[in-house]
């Protein structure tokens, strides 16, 4: 099914498809294009923004390390991608302030704690964080700690770090073959199970803040407002409305678990109608580019690489490197498989 070219093209797909769209309300966005919104990605090469220019730093930062995943393996090269990003004449496409003057304070050699903005939990947390639900052979632990630690290098607050471990573990299920339908409940699952767990090894004194006492109560604060924000998914999903804007249920996305949710109940409403998912998500008033990013990241991780026209294939941007991606982790998905097959037969 090549899931993990489905997910990263999907969400370059929803990056271009909400570009077009972002920062205007749902009257502009259907008087400019009529009768109902973009319905597919403009121009060749269909161009992305931040989002998935920040996603392809975190993944291309994630191939440079020879496992085992910790801390001081991943710092290095992540660092260097963000500063990359940020110093790149390509880094014109409407970037938000936390990941400008975090990556800045990065190139300053500042330790990350200090560079990150520890009050920011924007979705420039999670709308990249998709390439760590793909990475294959990690455990759930680890996978949680690069989540929140890829998060925490530019956003700081533990929202920004519960929301992103929260959409890693979304893309992770789906990849996996998980039901969309049982997806929130096993979410909510997870989320309880994780409330109270800090990622000391990863993360250090982020958490050290005035009226603060333990890393459990820093990290719990993000935990509680996801869940809150589940809250809110399940209430859109018992009385599902397509026709209305999805962030009158779950928020505009400016925040990261409002993207996380808005960009989940688009999928969920169209789980087996991924084009329409994706017009659906850039028909929005909020952070349309990020909302349908992470959509089509859901979506692609789904229902894999057929789930997308080839046509939109061959115009977006950064094609090659979003393949390159894709093929290395959907070719060592199938050797997986293959070898666990050989040891049951």
């Amino acid at each position: 099914m090549r899931r993990a070219s489905g997910c990263l093209f999907g969400l370059a797909f929803g990056d271009a498809l909400g570009a077009v769209t972002e920062f205007l309300n749902v009257d502009e966005i259907l008087r400019r294009f009529p009768p109902q919104g973009p319905q597919q990605p403009m121009g060749n090469p269909a161009r992305v923004t931040d989002d998935t220019q920040m996603t392809l730093a975190v993944g291309e930062a994630l191939l440079e390390v020879t496992p085992p995943f910790i801390a001081d393996n991943l710092k290095p090269p992540l660092r260097r991608a963000f500063i990359d990003w940020w110093d790149s004449p390509d880094n014109n496409r409407a970037p938000g302030n936390t990941c400008l003057n975090a990556c800045a304070n990065l190139a300053t050699d500042l330790p990350w704690q200090q560079a990150t903005v520890a009050n920011s939990k924007g979705c420039g947390a999670n709308m990249r964080v998709a390439p760590v639900g793909l990475v294959n052979n990690l455990n759930a632990t680890t996978r949680a700690a690069i989540a929140q630690f890829q998060a925490a290098l530019t956003h700081g607050h533990p929202t920004a770090l519960a929301a992103s471990d929260l959409t890693a573990r979304a893309i992770a299920d789906l990849v996996a073959g998980g039901d969309p339908k049982g997806l929130p409940s096993r979410l909510r699952a997870y989320a309880e199970q994780q409330r109270s767990i800090y990622h000391a090894d990863w993360l250090g004194l982020l958490w050290q803040r005035p009226s603060i006492n333990t890393p459990e109560e820093f990290i719990s604060r993000g935990w509680d407002e996801c869940l809150s924000i589940l809250d809110r998914l399940d209430a859109a999903l018992a009385k599902p409305n397509r026709d209305a804007d999805p962030c009158l249920a779950t928020g505009e996305g400016w925040v990261a678990e409002e993207a996380f949710a808005t960009g989940l109940l688009c999928f969920l409403m169209f789980p087996e109608e991924p084009v329409a998912a994706l017009r659906r998500a850039a028909l929005t008033v909020g952070d349309s580019d990020s909302i349908a990013c992470l959509t089509g990241a859901f979506a692609g991780a789904y229902l894999g690489m057929a789930a997308w026209p080839e046509e939109w294939v061959n115009r977006i941007e950064y094609r090659d490197r979003l393949a390159a991606l894709g093929n290395r982790w959907d070719e060592e998905a199938t050797s997986n498989a293959s070898r666990a097959q050989v040891s049951l037969s």
